[in-house]
């Protein structure tokens, strides 16, 4: 049987790696599982709950004697290197090239969540889009609070109010809730991506497809993601959206290019043109952003161009963040079906590299960088 252990996440992240539900799961086979005290309270799980599922709450995680370490955040490089040698790390690496060293000389496996392949079987165990269900959901309510008019048509004996127009830019998992979301509200809602079945998707949760003349094949990279446009396309496509923007009350962009910065896809003029009042939400906004000028975890206040007032550009630094119970939840469900591939017959920690999920996951794996990654402490090359 295995050591498993959630830390408590640094601020401002409010999620945790692991939830009781999940706790519960993993102790029931045998398994020792460690939390830091206060790992959940921000997202109103408390240690009462993980004790009751049998977890063992420690005031800190003692590193070397922990088989898993599962996290949201990005590990610290120093904390690699008080992992026991052949310990494993499962969760969100970001750019990972500082932590390859102290993991290759304490012989760590650190499991990427960004890296798990794009496949069907593994969509019980993708992070990405769960977390990215729950961004699309609150991008439409931080719209919503923030537009000083009604998302529904309203019928009234004072008269009509038309409902919002809504334009998404970006149809992935995070755009699609967006649209579903908006349209619960009442909203009119058009939607733009350059993937090829963008489309049908769009026009099967109720919303108008923007076309705007792409050759919609340029955009389909690896496993269906969007891939970034050649400057020229872009430039096109910037000026077939900017009719719809300026329209538009509501602007969310979510479009994200795995592993690169964000796609610009809306300019500083583009936000200019719209109605004083309207509202842009820019989920890429810690990527790059999608948006010229957002900022993350701002609100930015653009002059309108048409008749004097601001357009409001928010920013999410962590959309996820901000609905960390149920956030939470769905990373840690992801946690616990990677930990079953990871686990024998016997209960014993096992490193199956011929899986394709374990491999396109693992960065790094008994002393080595994998896939190409460099490392100061790596002059083998790639262990495929």
């Amino acid at each position: 049987m295995i050591t498993i252990a959630a830390p408590r996440e640094p601020a401002p992240e409010t999620r945790v790696a692991l939830v009781p539900e999940v706790v519960a799961a993993l102790v029931r086979p045998g398994h020792r599982v460690l939390v830091e005290s206060g790992a959940g309270s921000a997202a109103h799980y408390p240690d009462d709950a993980y004790a009751a599922a049998g977890a063992e709450l420690v005031s800190a995680v003692d590193l070397s004697a922990v088989d898993v370490l599962v996290h949201v955040t990005p590990l610290p490089p120093g904390a690699l290197g008080r992992l026991r040698e052949g310990a494993v790390t499962l969760g969100l690496a970001g750019p990972a090239q500082d932590r390859l060293e102290p993991a290759n000389r304490r012989r760590v496996t650190m499991l990427a969540f960004e890296h798990l392949p794009r496949t069907s079987r593994a969509q019980a165990m993708d992070v990405l889009s769960s977390q990215a269900l729950t961004a699309g959901y609150r991008a439409v309510l931080e719209a919503a609070v923030r537009l000083p008019r009604f998302f529904p048509l309203a019928m009234t004996a004072a008269g009509t109010v038309p409902p919002a127009k809504v334009v998404v830019l970006g149809v992935g998992v995070a755009g699609l809730q967006a649209i579903a979301t908006a349209r619960r509200l009442g909203a009119k809602v058009a939607a733009n991506d350059i993937r090829p079945d963008s489309a049908e998707e769009v026009r099967s949760v109720g919303a108008t497809f923007i076309d705007v003349g792409l050759d919609a094949e340029a955009g389909a990279g690896p496993g269906g993601y969007a891939r970034s446009l050649a400057d020229t396309a872009a430039e096109r496509q910037q000026a077939a959206l900017a009719p719809h923007v300026a329209d538009a009350d509501v602007l969310i962009t979510t479009a994200a290019v795995p592993g690169r910065r964000a796609p610009r896809l809306v300019t500083a003029s583009m936000v200019a043109a719209m109605r004083p009042g309207s509202v842009v939400v820019d989920l890429a906004a810690a990527g790059g952003g999608n948006v010229e000028g957002s900022r993350p975890g701002q609100d930015v206040a653009v002059p309108s161009s048409r008749g004097g007032g601001t357009v409001t550009v928010v920013g999410l630094a962590s959309a996820p963040s901000d609905l960390p119970t149920d956030a939470s939840r769905l990373f840690a469900k992801n946690v616990a079906n990677v930990l079953a591939l990871l686990t024998g017959d016997d209960g014993e920690l096992i490193m199956p590299l011929e899986d394709d999920i374990v491999d396109g996951m693992a960065l790094t794996h008994d002393g080595r960088a994998r896939h190409g990654l460099d490392s100061s402490h790596d002059t083998a090359g790639a262990d495929r």
